[in-house]
């Protein structure tokens, strides 16, 4: 299946020249969703996970569908204040400014294997900063694993020290 035909490409949005990868086609068709969880969990290579983790919010929609077929646990790494337990928050720099995400202090377990999954890379500094929450809570990211990346953006440099996988590359 030729799943780049349900990305559709939003030009301008959220801001000007930004051309905005739009996978709400994709999740329309239940053909596609599963043909891309099938791909997605290709790529884990029937690794051992114990916890898959998405961050907010589109890496909530197939982060969850992953976590339920590797039989794994799901944590969501949120937007600062969006969780209501005890949190660990990393602070991250945007292009002008900065934000922070959050995790439970008691979602992941010294010694989890992590899968990290979000729906794009693009720039890189969400999923570090995701990536440092999870090893301050002593969790071993197995792979950081995404449906689109978009290369130019060289956003896999910041995550170096772990393995990348991507369905599709831009």
């Amino acid at each position: 299946m030729d799943i780049e035909k349900y990305i559709r490409e939003i030009p301008d949005f959220p801001k000007l020249g930004v051309n905005f990868k739009d996978i709400t086609p994709l999740l329309a068709s239940a053909d596609a969703t599963s043909f891309c969880l099938e791909q997605l969990l290709a790529l884990t290579e029937n690794q051992k996970i114990d916890k898959v983790v998405g961050i907010e919010s589109r890496g909530f929609l197939f982060g969850t569908l992953l976590a339920k077929e590797l039989k794994a646990g799901f944590i969501p790494v949120r937007k600062a204040g969006k969780l209501p337990y005890d949190t660990l928050k990393q602070p991250y720099a945007l292009e002008y400014g900065m934000d922070a995400l959050e995790i439970h202090e008691d979602a992941i377990q010294k010694g989890d294997k992590v899968l990290l999954h979000d729906d794009i890379l693009a720039t890189g500094g969400t999923a570090r900063a995701a990536c440092q929450l999870i090893e301050k809570l002593g969790g071993e990211i197995v792979q950081c694993n995404f449906l689109i990346e978009l290369e130019f953006l060289k956003g896999a440099a910041k995550l170096k020290s772990h393995e990348v996988r991507s369905l599709l590359c831009y």
